[in-house]
């Protein structure tokens, strides 16, 4: 492990340095769907304004708790479109704000969550994919790409995947922490053979049907509180469905999902493999080993102990200062400010290898 630091001013001792940051959790957004009807063939173009009125994608269950609902109040624009869909902020807020090198756009639309008419899903993926990279990575360089699929038809996600990931910019499929299927199963497969094939990483987000042990909770302090367990159903899953086994190359990294929790589920998991692995025989490692060599979390939402050491303790308890990468979740209310984020106990060498070198390892950028 590092030597613990030293208590100096990691906003000084950032941007001094000027430190380059990669950013893989950065939210562009549409107004509406509506967006999308460029890009979209009938018959799907007629659906858009229906679908867009109410009968289309899952929408945000809590009324927002915060100011500007889920962003950050100066993030919003003055005509009343959603945050993350002005460029121009987005470049001045966070691009030149920070010393930014490479920004991964997650996204805020996951049409793997419409359980019903999935070619209608399908379509909307392929549009939003050829939308983003028209009004986003088309306009500057720093901008990194994730493919937009609906997972519930594996295999023309797999099509789409091969579509849009051969874009010298696009660098991951993402899929949403979904309630209502485990999407390790084999049935999914294909998605990451074809991120494999690709080069690509898998991440998963939350999204608008992501739920809790207890589904959907009444209130959002809740919900928020809680949401770190679809994540770990999420990883659970594909562990024990053999994914990791069938294709070793896969990256995976769980996107603004916590990691304080990864060392109890480490623990917890390797446990259950030693005592009833001849379940899963297909599983030939450790859970934690899976975890430790394919899959990576991101910074944001940071957890801040009382004692900031019992915080840099948990790198000693996972076992790898490779695990986190950095994001800001700009431009949502609990955006994380890079020369602010990290508590004094952790080294300046540690936090250059999280806001920077584990993401360009990990992503081949």
């Amino acid at each position: 492990m590092l030597e613990q630091g030293t208590g100096v001013d990691s906003v000084a001792g950032t941007r001094a340095a000027k430190q380059p940051i990669i950013d893989v959790d950065v939210h562009e957004m549409f107004g509406s769907l509506r967006d999308l009807a460029p890009y979209l063939e009938e018959p799907w173009r007629g659906r858009v304004d229906i679908a867009d009125g109410g009968g289309g994608p899952p929408s945000f269950p809590y009324a927002y708790p915060q100011i500007a609902g889920v962003a950050r109040a100066e993030a919003t624009t003055p005509d009343g479109r959603p945050a993350g869909s002005d460029f121009g902020l987005m470049r001045e807020q966070l691009l030149d704000s920070y010393n930014i090198e490479r920004a991964i756009l997650a996204g805020g639309f996951y049409p793997t969550e419409m359980q019903t008419q999935p070619e209608f899903a399908t379509a909307l993926a392929a549009a939003y994919n050829d939308w983003m990279i028209e009004n986003w990575l088309d306009r500057d360089e720093r901008l990194l790409g994730s493919v937009c699929v609906a997972a519930q038809d594996p295999r023309a996600a797999a099509r789409e995947i091969d579509r849009v990931g051969a874009h010298e910019r696009v660098v991951q499929v993402m899929l949403p922490t979904i309630a209502h299927d485990v999407l390790g199963r084999e049935f999914y497969h294909p998605v990451y053979e074809a991120a494999v094939r690709n080069g690509l990483v898998v991440a998963f987000h939350q999204g608008n049907t992501s739920g809790t042990a207890t589904g959907q909770p009444p209130y959002y302090i809740e919900w928020h509180t809680a949401l770190a367990q679809s994540w770990q159903s999420q990883l659970v899953g594909l562990i024990s469905h053999g994914v990791f086994d069938k294709f070793p190359e896969l990256g995976v990294v769980l996107v603004e999902g916590g990691w304080t929790w990864v060392p109890s589920l480490m623990w917890r998991f390797d446990y259950n493999h030693r005592s009833v692995r001849r379940e899963v025989p297909w599983v030939k490692r450790l859970p934690s080993e899976y975890i430790r060599d394919n899959v990576r979390a991101t910074t944001q939402p940071m957890e801040y102990p009382e004692n900031p050491d019992d915080l840099y303790k948990m790198f000693e308890l996972i076992g790898s200062e490779d695990f986190l990468v950095f994001s800001t979740d700009y431009p949502h209310w609990d955006f994380d400010d890079p020369d602010r984020v990290f508590p004094k106990s952790f080294p300046k060498e540690l936090r250059r290898k999280i806001l920077y070198d584990n993401a360009r390892e990990f992503y081949g950028l």
